[in-house]
Formats: C-alpha cells, structure tokens, sequence
C-alpha cells in the first residue's frame, strides 16, 4: 500500500511523502521518496501556498505560489506538465473533486483582485471572475455542485458563483443576515476583516469560513444565511490563504482550526470545543483530514509536518471517541496522538 502527501515548502519547494505506516506502533518518522527542489528548473522561486492531487488521477498534482503562477505536475518523473502565470501572487487555487464535465481549476489572484479560471482540458484560461474590491484570500468548488465556486476575499466578502451563468455570481453571504443596523460592516460582508479560509461540509450543504476578525462562521449553501452558530473566538492573523479541515462522513461533525501553534477541534453544528492538538512549535498554516485513513495532517512554520491518529492504545473505535465529544466537555482528554513526518519525536494533545 502506497499512500501519498503531498506537501509545498516556504523556500518553493514540494515534497511528496509516503505515509504509510508500517512500523507497527504509532510513532514513526516518514520518508520523502521524492521531491521537486531548486535543481529542477520548474521549482517556483517563492513560497509554495497550496498543492493538491489531481482528483481524479494521482499521477498528476499541481501547485500554485507567491510567484505568480500555478503549475501541473508528472508525479513520476516529476516534469511540469503545464504552467500558467498570473498578475499577482497566487494565494489559493482549488480543483472541483465532483466535476464529471469540466477539469476547470479556480486560481485565487492577490493584487489584480480577480479569481481566473483555468481550463486543463485546452490548456488555457477559460474565464475571469470580477467582484471582489481586494485580494483573493481562498477559493473553494462545493463538494455537491460542479458548478458552485466560493470565494473570499480581503475584502471581507464571500461570493457564490455559477460558472454556467453568464451574470455568474450568485450571491453575497451576509454574516448579520440582512440587518442593517447590526454597524459598520453590515452591508454583505461575511466577516470584519479579510476571509482567508474556506471549507464545505463533505454534503455540500454547508460551509464553514474563517476569518482575521478571529471568528469561524457557518452558513448554509442554499440560502446563503449564518447559522450564527458561536464558536468563540479563534485566533486568526494570517495574512495569506490558511487550510482548516472537517470530518463528516459518518463520524461526528468536527472542524480541525489552526489556531497559532495550535489545532483547535470544534463540533460544527453547537460550536463547543472539544479539544486542543498540541505538538508544532510554532504559527500552523494548515491542516487536512484524511476520511479513509481518519489521520489528520498538519503543517506549520517550524518546518515539521505532523500526523495525528486515534491513540492505537484505547479499545474506543475513532467514530466513539468524537460522538463523545458532544458529551461532558472538559471531563476528559482528548485521545489523539501525533507522529512527526520529519522529525523522530511524539507528542499527545490535552484539553485546556
């Protein structure tokens, strides 16, 4: 069994790590079997923001950077397959993981405000998205609708858009819910401050969005409402695109939030924390759930990327461990354990 992570580095480099275990217990260091470094002249030249798999073939992965572009990748020989530039720094891009009629990739562009769509089909840019009064922070295709895009800006805004339409966007999410005496940022704006994270719900019938005001916010796809569900406040300073992740597929609905040096683990639907993931030293920029494996992995600015598993030591299945969390809060610990891909070292998590 191979399984594959992929992971972008500040200096513009990508490394693909095989994460599966097969040490037997749950501290294990993991190898890089092969990375794209400043030998191979295709390597971005600035920080790498986002990587992610082809959905629908793992031989192919792309990557977009501070340095104005994204780019597909060979995962076997590790040659550019393509490469598309852009009049700003690429902060998100995201590829639809239900399209069954279109391979079209958003690229969320910093200083030219506009979201660009591009057709890996032909091999160019399809279409450009205007609407957003500063730089895209996140981009996200829905998980039900091929044809739902959101995005986020520093604006403060979250546009909902139909690529089908040729007025295209769909609406604006309101986080005051359409009360305009609520203040100063009353009028459609879904936070009180930039919007650099964004997440739907695996049914598509909900997403999550974070933002600098330091509050996570859910909302309803359908009709674009808050849930004004409280899930207190969250530390967010970020001022680039932030990866948060959720797990609702059976399991209890959780979202993993990079909080500083932490991850902070929400029930989604009655805002309650439930846990704290200790272990990185410093600012974590991103976290993905994996459904199949129900592994969390994380990385952060201490250059160590970590994997968080259900402690291997309780007779407690994983699905038992998180419907418990809705059940007296703070008398217990939460039961993760983490391994380190790079370094040999372990760490456990504690509620506050």
């Amino acid at each position: 069994m191979f399984s594959s992570l992929l992971s972008g580095g500040g200096d513009g480099t990508i490394a693909i790590h095989d994460v599966h275990n097969t040490s037997g217990t749950p501290q294990f260091t993991y190898p890089s079997v092969s990375k794209i470094g400043h030998g191979n002249r295709n390597c971005h030249k600035y920080a790498v923001t986002t990587v992610q798999w082809y959905p629908v073939d793992t031989g192919l992965f792309l990557s977009s950077s501070v340095d104005k572009s994204l780019r597909v990748w060979d995962a076997n020989s590790l040659a550019a397959a393509g490469r598309f530039e852009f009049g700003g720094s690429v902060y998100s891009h995201h590829m639809c993981p239900v399209a069954t009629s279109h391979c079209l990739v958003a690229v969320g562009v910093a200083e030219s405000k506009q979201v660009h769509l591009v057709d890996l089909k032909s091999g160019s840019k399809a279409h450009t998205l205007l609407g957003h009064r500063k730089s895209i922070m996140a981009v996200q295709w829905s998980s039900r609708d091929e044809f739902l895009l959101a995005t986020a800006g520093k604006d403060g805004i979250i546009r909902f858009w139909d690529i089908r339409s040729a007025k295209s966007c769909l609406m604006l999410l309101d986080q005051h819910n359409g009360d305009t005496t609520a203040g100063p940022h009353s009028v459609s704006t879904a936070h009180s401050g930039s919007v650099n994270g964004l997440c739907f719900l695996p049914d598509g019938l909900h997403l999550l969005s974070f933002g600098t005001d330091s509050e996570l916010r859910l909302w309803d796809t359908q009709t674009g409402r808050n849930r004004l569900v409280n899930y207190g406040r969250i530390f967010n300073k970020k001022q680039n695109n932030i990866k948060f992740s959720v797990s609702d597929e059976g399991l209890a609905s959780v979202a993993f939030v990079p909080s500083d040096g932490n991850i902070e683990v929400y029930d989604i639907f009655n805002g309650s924390r439930v846990g704290i993931l200790r272990g990185h030293y410093n600012q974590v920029n991103c976290c993905t759930f994996d459904v199949q494996l129900h592994e969390l992995y994380s990385g952060a600015n201490d250059r160590n990327i970590l994997i968080w598993v259900p402690d291997s030591e309780t007779v407690r299945g994983y699905e038992e461990f998180l419907n418990s969390s809705r059940q007296g809060v703070g008398q217990r610990r939460t039961n993760f354990t983490s391994r380190i891909g790079g370094m040999a070292d372990a760490w456990s998590s504690d509620e506050d």
